[in-house]
């Protein structure tokens, strides 16, 4: 029998409990414990260990730190009055927070703690109230610190982005591309993953860096992007949660991020893409080739051809708007080109309803023009640089301005947004360009807004969380209206070229990832940017264009983006009525094997298969690990040289029986038992030098 790591043992004893003595304070569940020192008032972090008794934790560990105006405040400070509350949520999860107030009763603080049923991993948040009588700023924020035992950094690795890629030699510093890490001994074959919720560049996670420690918080001051928050007296703020996973006798780090990792962040993070009842199986957006040159004869012509190749959600992008001022409108009016929408986008809209698909529109969150009234009746709305004047944060050059997220502008284009749902149906709403920090422009000091009159900022440092804040608050009263509303985030909005991360996904359900050309180099490229992110982000939230419907080879393009989220662009109207055809019934097999398995929530690595690359295969599962009932499993030769490759399934039940099934056509290729997927696998033979093809995983 195979050895299992720790953090995936059997469930025997799954309760949580919490003990106070008159000095220490214990988080447990049946998988992990963490134990706090409260002598003499501090709060110090005495243990760390999985079930097995493996210990991450050296004694008197800080458990966090910040600084109010300059001065340091840790677990190693004085705290007073200091108390414990427990709760339990109906999903079986408990929590227990600590509060205490500073020695000098400025500070408030509320340490929580929350365990989960069946998870070795801990979920961390800090909350820092003024007790004081004026205001003040709270920087460098560390949701988690500890000094780390049994992990050292001779025989340690970071995982780093996304816990993808190896880093070497000690000290590692993350920034936005490190929502996870996962510090992993190799020699002592344990190691823990490291998880932070902040938003965009609102979040940095270290290992090493001053000696033997992980540190998981906001940016600190001296860095690219600084983090601050204002109180003023009687204020709280709860800073980003951060959480851990432990794990024991376990020779790869990658199995914690699909295991507990996963598990956390599709059941419990409350992550968007897992709280709509129904998710987008088949998108069209009218993008690339068309760009701003579309027309309500083009959307409708298209809409015919998308319709008969089984798409369920059509997005129109950019161009619907009067997107050169015309003298009265602007960009940031929203106001619809008559001249080619004669009438609104009602009867576009509606034709696309009438077609059987859901419809879609682009917007700018913060790109405004000079003759559009928001800014002539309000230019305190926008973002100010360094010299005092409005902004442009997206690009180098043009006339548009960036508006600040800190100020009624949010109120503005909110109602904006929520007027075009209301009034059209909209089901799907993609919302771009920069609001603090751009995936083009490398200038630093071009970033974030330097006013000092915004209500939601005082300055420039400031100005970062206030902005990404309010863009997520924007998000979080769009679904409040409209609750089955699938945002699209894009990378533009999220500030940095291809980012998505967990704070993004805690309020949109999706983030345009990229924009790929169109070509076999372009399909890679999708697989790769989708096995670089998943599983420690939900598959579904990656929204990757641009692969075209009518490109060659285009039914590996689709294929390829079966991995995450499926949506295409280009010409659908240059397709045979075949191929539309052939779209239908591939899109119609995928929502079947939704129907069945519910994969769309689910994706792993194929044991054997590396990042995608030349002269490789590549391929990723998307298995219910949950009912185990199987799913999709996409295989692609790469120009390798072996014409066939055994693939393994992982996470079925190994007494039961599964049928692989091969595409929409479902011939069937082998019966296997679960263990046997997972031990012996099955042959896949592609012929081709560059191809691809997709299996149904079935419980028989």
């Amino acid at each position: 029998m195979k050895k299992r790591c720790v953090f995936a043992v059997a469930a025997a004893c799954l309760g949580s409990a919490v003990t106070l003595a008159a000095d220490s304070l214990e988080v447990a569940s049946g998988l992990v414990s963490r134990h706090l020192d409260t002598r003499g008032g501090h709060l110090l972090g005495q243990s760390y260990k999985t079930a097995d008794g493996t210990e991450f934790m050296r004694k008197g560990s800080p458990e966090f730190a910040f600084r109010v105006d300059g001065k340091m405040y840790a677990g190693w400070s004085v705290w007073k009055d200091v108390a414990v509350t427990r709760n339990e949520a109906k999903d079986g999860s408990r929590t227990v927070t600590v509060t205490g107030v500073s020695s000098d009763g400025r500070i408030g603080i509320a340490l929580t703690y929350t365990t989960y049923p069946g998870l070795a991993l801990v979920r961390k948040t800090l909350a820092v109230s003024n007790k004081g009588e004026t205001e003040f700023f709270v920087t460098d924020v560390d949701v988690e610190t500890f000094r780390m035992a049994t992990l050292g950094c001779t025989n340690s690795r970071v995982m780093r982005r996304f816990a993808r890629y190896r880093e070497e030699g000690g000290v590692y510093i993350g920034d936005w591309n490190d929502p996870l890490i996962v510090v992993h001994d190799y020699a002592k074959r344990c190691g823990i993953a490291v998880g932070n919720e902040g938003v965009s560049t609102m979040k940095r996670t270290t290992a090493f860096q001053d000696g033997n420690y992980i540190v998981s918080g906001t940016p600190h001051g001296g860095g690219q992007y600084p983090f601050s928050k204002r109180l003023k007296p009687g204020e709280s703020w709860t800073a980003m949660p951060v959480f851990t996973a432990p794990y024991a006798k376990c020779p790869d780090p990658s199995r914690v991020v699909e295991g507990a990792v996963s598990d956390y962040v599709r059941k419990h993070m409350g992550v968007r893409v897992e709280q709509i009842p129904r998710k987008p199986m088949f998108v069209y957006n009218t993008w690339v080739p068309f760009t701003t040159h579309i027309d309500a004869k083009l959307i409708r012509e298209l809409a015919d051809a998308a319709a008969e190749c089984g798409i369920e959600e059509f997005v129109i992008d950019d161009g619907w708007q009067i997107n050169i001022s015309d003298g009265k409108y602007g960009r940031g009016d929203w106001a619809v080109d008559e001249k080619k929408f004669p009438g609104g986008l009602k009867p576009t809209f509606d034709y696309i309803k009438s077609k059987g698909m859901r419809p879609g529109l682009w917007l700018s969150l913060a790109w405004a023009d000079p003759a559009s009234a928001p800014m002539k009746e309000h230019p305190e709305w926008f973002v100010k640089d360094k010299a005092g004047n409005l902004a442009n944060l997206h690009t180098t050059n043009g006339k548009s301005r960036t508006a600040c997220m800190a100020t009624p502008w949010r109120e503005y284009i909110r109602d904006r947004i929520l007027g075009l749902v209301k009034d059209h149906g909209l089901a799907y709403v993609k919302l771009d360009l920069a609001i603090a920090t751009s995936a083009y422009v490398y200038d630093d000091v071009r970033t974030g807004c330097y006013a000092k009159d915004h209500s939601g900022h005082t300055g420039h440092d400031d100005s970062y969380d206030a902005i990404f804040s309010g863009c997520m608050k924007l998000f979080d009263e769009l679904h409040e209206a409209a609750p089955d509303l699938f945002i699209d985030c894009t990378f533009e909005t999220a500030g940095k070229t291809f980012l998505m991360d967990y704070g993004i996904a805690k309020h949109a359900e999706g983030n345009w990832l990229s924009n790929i050309a169109s070509t076999d180099d372009g399909r890679l490229y999708v697989r790769n940017l989708a096995w670089e992110r998943t599983p420690a982000l939900p598959a579904t939230s990656l929204v990757i264009g641009n692969l075209y419907m009518n490109s060659p080879r285009h039914l590996l393009s689709f294929k390829s983006l079966a991995g995450t989220l499926p949506i295409m662009l280009g010409d659908p109207r240059k397709l045979t009525p075949a191929e539309r055809a052939e779209y239908r019934e591939w899109s119609g097999w995928l929502k079947e094997l939704e129907a069945r398995h519910s994969f769309m929530s689910f994706r792993q690595d194929l044991p054997g298969f590396g990042e995608p690359q030349e002269g490789a295969w590549d391929g990723f599962a998307r298995i219910n690990t949950e009912t185990k009932s199987g799913g999709l499993a996409g295989i692609f030769r790469r120009n390798a040289a072996e014409r066939s490759r055994r693939v393994a399934i992982r996470g079925l039940n190994p007494d039961a029986k599964y049928a692989v099934l091969k595409g929409a056509q479902g011939e069937r290729v082998a019966e296997l038992t679960g263990k046997e997927l997972e031990e012996d696998g099955f042959e896949v033979f592609l012929p081709e030098r560059y191809d691809g093809e997709l299996f149904e995983i079935r419980k028989l």
